[in-house]
């Protein structure tokens, strides 16, 4: 071999050498502490979360060809041991819950590892990510509330409907007392159990109780969704419907059930996503029917919006610092400068997901019926 043909071979292994070399230094280190998460199946040590906020998944599936974890939409692809075991992490994820599933050879599926919520249209997993305040809805030896499930007649949709009634603590004991209460509703593709399940609703109000930060009150949480919408067509969802279920038949059938104060000064309405619209539309087209109004992630009011909106106490807007919270600071400051006592919230570090909502929550449940 010619000297010139050695140099050529030698500046050819040396590129070759510097792709291997960049390639090993760009993979991610990934820090091992990872760490079963508590939406976990009781027993399950998979899914798992580590300090850095990636999540690792882990299922025996000898005869599948390819299996990956489908988190905030993006799949990672596990890998196979030779038992047939696949396992593999997502990339650091948001703090707080998420919606994941499976994909076994091009079927998604849940986890067996994890709890089952409903939320993304089905019941599915769900992991928690931890996050540096995640006491505000952590189990603590404080008086607890009751979350009811009740049934209640609907003439409009010609069927019983579901909702769950969160009562604080002391209600079952002091027999004569009334409370202010809140109904609060959940996002697209979600349902009632969502905010006492994944957004840990009574246990943020428990805490907030025990703490002496928040006024005792009721939350009222039921279904949303009264006339089928495809994904990516929320702009064409009707609210009358859901609007004569809550308005015409929910609330007079709380009111006739559980000690509440029945009047617009003591009735509060709030949601997240889909469930802040719900909120806006209906507050703006029966204004005197609440005086609290809250939107997470779900739109802002303008001070036109509000102009005869007689008795209302307060407005509370709400998104991750992820969303808009340029759009929420603006609107919020529009209905200042008009007089209105107009609150803005900017959950740090999240998107359009859980943690944000439960930020809001424990928020505005301060400000409420004081």
């Amino acid at each position: 071999m010619n000297l010139k043909m050695k140099r050529i071979l030698s500046g050819v292994i040396l590129v070759l050498l510097a792709g291997i070399i960049s390639g090993q230094e760009s993979k991610p280190q990934i820090v091992e502490d990872f760490k079963p998460s508590p939406t976990n199946q009781p027993g399950r040590e998979y899914p798992m979360v580590n300090s850095e906020g990636r999540v690792r998944a882990q299922i025996p599936a000898p005869d599948a060809n390819y299996v990956q974890l489908d988190i905030g939409g993006v799949k990672y692809d596990l890998v196979k041991d030779e038992n047939g075991l696949w396992t593999g992490e997502s990339a650091p994820q948001d703090v707080g819950f998420h919606y994941y599933q499976l994909n076994i050879d091009g079927a998604s599926v849940p986890d067996p590892g994890s709890l089952l919520f409903f939320g993304a249209c089905r019941w599915g997993s769900g992991v928690e990510v931890p996050a540096p305040d995640q006491d505000i809805f952590e189990l603590k030896d404080v008086p607890h509330g009751h979350v009811h499930e009740i049934l209640f007649p609907s003439k409009s949709t010609n069927m019983s409907r579901r909702a769950f009634v969160y009562t604080p603590p002391g209600y079952q004991q002091e027999t004569s007392k009334r409370y202010p209460v809140l109904y609060l509703q959940h996002g697209y593709c979600e349902n009632e159990t969502s905010w006492p399940s994944q957004g840990r609703a009574n246990l943020i109000m428990d805490n907030l109780i025990a703490e002496g930060k928040a006024k005792p009150f009721i939350i009222v949480m039921t279904y949303g969704m009264t006339n089928d919408i495809k994904f990516g067509e929320l702009r064409k969802f009707d609210i009358e419907p859901f609007q004569t279920v809550l308005v015409d038949e929910l609330i007079p059938y709380i009111d006739s059930n559980f000690r509440t104060l029945a009047n617009q000064e003591n009735r509060a309405m709030a949601g997240l996503s889909m469930g802040g619209m719900e909120t806006r539309q209906i507050t703006l087209n029966r204004p005197g029917v609440f005086s609290h109004y809250g939107l997470f992630s779900g739109g802002v009011y303008s001070p036109e919006d509000l102009k005869e909106h007689d008795g209302l106490k307060l407005v509370f807007i709400s998104c991750g610092s992820k969303e808009r919270p340029g759009g929420v600071k603006n609107a919020v400051a529009g209905l200042q400068n008009e007089g209105y006592n107009a609150v803005s919230y900017i959950s740090e570090g999240t998107a359009h997901e859980f943690h944000t909502w439960r930020r809001s929550l424990y928020q505005f449940a301060q400000l409420l019926f004081k």
